[in-house]
């Protein structure tokens, strides 16, 4: 089925809101770069959207990230405008919490040919969903970009790295 470029969570909220960070907001020009390099030799990109609602400090996320964010039809939520005009047609999945059982399942139906993820946060959700679908997955060639992540800090993103390579996914 060839190729698909999974972008995980660049929303407003992680890149200049709430839990916005520097490191968030340097790579999104890496990302728009690759959505369109996807778009350009016709491979499939489809994105997440963290996705919480007004009772998500009330959550157990809420309770242990005690930061509204992402909640669903704000600005925060939405993705960041020069993305989000690239996403117009793609399919999209919204998930309540870190990684996307969903988008695992419609992986599995498409048997791409290599997966490639790139997003926020590094350290939570690219890692979750990297690690869910290499166990729905496991023959399929799993590449996390690197240089279009961004975790919560520098740190944290390096880890979330290092423990996708140790289970065998490529890290460029």
């Amino acid at each position: 089925m060839g190729k698909v470029l999974v972008v995980v969570d660049m929303q407003n909220d992680f890149i200049s809101g709430s839990l916005g960070t520097k490191e968030a907001q340097a790579i999104v020009p890496a990302v728009v770069a690759k959505i369109k390099e996807y778009q350009k030799n016709g491979d499939r990109v489809v994105y997440t959207y963290d996705t919480h609602e007004e009772n998500y400090l009330e959550t157990q996320e809420g309770r242990n990230l005690p930061v509204k964010h992402c909640i669903h039809g704000t600005w925060g939520w939405e993705l960041a405008d020069e993305i989000d005009e690239l996403a117009k047609e793609a399919e999209k999945y919204e998930k309540p919490t870190f990684g996307s059982r969903r988008l695992m399942e419609e992986l599995t139906k498409w048997n791409p040919d290599e997966i490639e993820f790139v997003g926020l946060c590094t350290d939570i959700c690219v890692v979750s969903n990297v690690l869910g679908t290499k166990a729905w997955l496991p023959e399929t060639p799993l590449t996390v970009d690197s240089c279009c992540c961004a975790g919560v800090t520098p740190e944290s993103h390096e880890t979330a790295l290092a423990t996708m390579r140790s289970c065998q996914v490529k890290i460029v």
